[in-house]
């Protein structure tokens, strides 16, 4: 597996990282600089994260210059600079909470202006937070980006990284780079650099075609998976990103199978069984939840995740399904119609203690809780479909949406973003990808080849 690479320090001399040996990156960092040119680590520059889109924050992201202009298996690097300004761009657009400067106002930036800012000129720009970075290709076929974070109006440096990635690499580095920048000025966790696994649809109405797909969360490395001829749906992550568990008609018979991302095989979690459905990881992977239907009734189910003997969880009269582990794996979350119509339930992650959490008007489904733990976000049914969130202990309740049909949630990692896919009213049966943040102001369609469902955001790649 390739590895990211990242320079935690770099240089403040003209040379930058040259002599900075890359280390690797396992869990993103996201400190300041240290050393020698070391950025100051208090300052007030920061977002308001709770005002959504109401004021976001004015900020410039002009080209990221070439140490030297040199052509590589991803281009040449000049033009590597300007993509990854706009992919930065974009990510922070996207995320509601910044406007990036138009074009008009960004001046060219030279390769040793990257740590010296022309701050009289951005000052006098309207923008309050500057992004300045570069590229440079390295003797060892590698790519060294630098990402700087500097505030106009205290005229000092935020946040420094750089990151050395093979050529196939270079958008990773540019959504890292976003997310230090959002990270450092938000105080919330980073999401640009993940991806997401949903289901690509084409085909009429009654006769869809459904396929595997994955790709990065700005809709960039978009791959099929699978072939489509097996309707495959409810597609989900693993903890560690190198599975997917998902249910498939392979047959004609609803099973559970998971996809091995690195060699493409696939395997059935449960043999010989009746009718499985609606599967998700444990959050230590350990585990695979799912529901089966037997005798009339269907229960929550777990089995281990390299296969065995289901245990039975739910009890109740009716379906019980759709269940989601919280952050700690202690509670699972889950939609059952045993009061008579689909509502929202927790329990213990051994079937104890289970209780009803939503009371609200109409049937609820497809509960997921937050990678934070403090929220879960379901679909909401009366009178159309839209995308909500309550409390774990079923106060609070927000709807975000409210288009025809919005269902199927999904967090990004950092729990800000909600994920999900929105039908079409009438028969053509089309559906799209959309995202909207906890204020249900910043909403935005994902970008997808085809027709997609049943997105699940992936965790921050490694």
């Amino acid at each position: 597996m390739k590895r990211f690479m990242l320079l935690a320090t770099l240089l403040a001399s003209s040379a930058f990282a040259q002599d900075v040996p890359p280390t690797p990156l396992d869990v993103p960092a996201q400190a300041p600089a240290t050393g020698a040119g070391a950025p100051t680590s208090g300052g007030p520059l920061e977002v308001d994260v709770t005002g959504g889109i109401s004021a976001p924050m004015p900020i410039a992201i002009p080209y990221m210059p070439a140490a030297a202009i040199a052509q590589t298996p991803a281009g040449s690097t000049d033009a590597l600079g300007r993509q990854l300004a706009e992919i930065v761009t974009n990510d922070l657009r996207n995320s509601g909470l910044f406007t990036p400067l138009p074009p008009a106002q960004l001046r060219t930036v030279m390769f040793p202006e990257v740590q010296a800012p022309a701050f009289d000129y951005w000052g006098g720009s309207g923008a309050q937070a500057l992004v300045q970075g570069y590229i440079r290709a390295n003797g060892d076929g590698t790519l060294t980006v630098g990402c700087y974070l500097y505030d106009v109006s205290a005229q000092n440096e935020l946040m420094r990284q750089g990151f050395v990635v093979p050529p196939s690499d270079w958008r990773r580095a540019a959504h890292k780079c976003a997310d230090m920048v959002y990270a450092r000025l938000t105080g919330e966790g980073p999401y640009f650099d993940s991806r997401v696994v949903y289901v690509s649809e084409t085909g009429p109405k009654g006769n869809r075609i459904k396929r595997l797909s994955i790709m990065d969360q700005d809709g960039a490395n978009h791959r099929f998976l699978t072939n489509g001829q097996s309707i495959v749906l409810t597609p989900r992550f693993s903890p560690n990103q190198q599975s997917i568990v998902y249910m498939s008609y392979v047959g004609r018979v609803p099973a559970i199978y998971v996809y091995e991302i690195g060699s493409g095989r696939q395997r059935m979690v449960v043999q010989n069984v009746a009718t499985t459905f609606a599967p998700r990881f444990s959050p230590d992977g350990r585990w695979i939840l799912f529901s089966m239907a037997t005798g009339g009734n269907t229960d929550l189910y777990r089995v281990s995740a390299q296969g065995g003997t289901p245990q039975k969880l739910t009890n109740s009269p009716g379906i019980d399904t759709g269940g989601s582990y919280s952050p700690d794996g202690s509670r699972i979350v889950f939609e059952s119609d045993r009061s008579g119509g689909q509502q929202l339930y927790v329990m213990n992650a051994d079937g104890s203690n289970q209780q009803r959490i939503s009371f609200g008007g109409g049937r609820y489904a497809t509960p997921v809780w937050s990678p934070r733990g403090d929220l879960i976000a379901f679909t909401r049914i009366s009178g159309g479909f839209r995308i909500g969130v309550m409390s774990p202990s079923g106060g609070g309740e927000k709807i975000l949406t409210n288009s025809w049909q919005d269902e199927g949630p999904s967090w990004s990692p950092n729990g800000r973003v909600l994920m999900f896919y929105r039908a079409a009213q009438g028969r053509s049966g089309k559906a799209d990808l959309w995202s909207v943040d906890l204020t249900g102001v910043n909403e935005r369609r994902v970008p997808t080849p085809l027709d997609g469902s049943d997105p699940s955001w992936g965790p921050l790649r490694p």
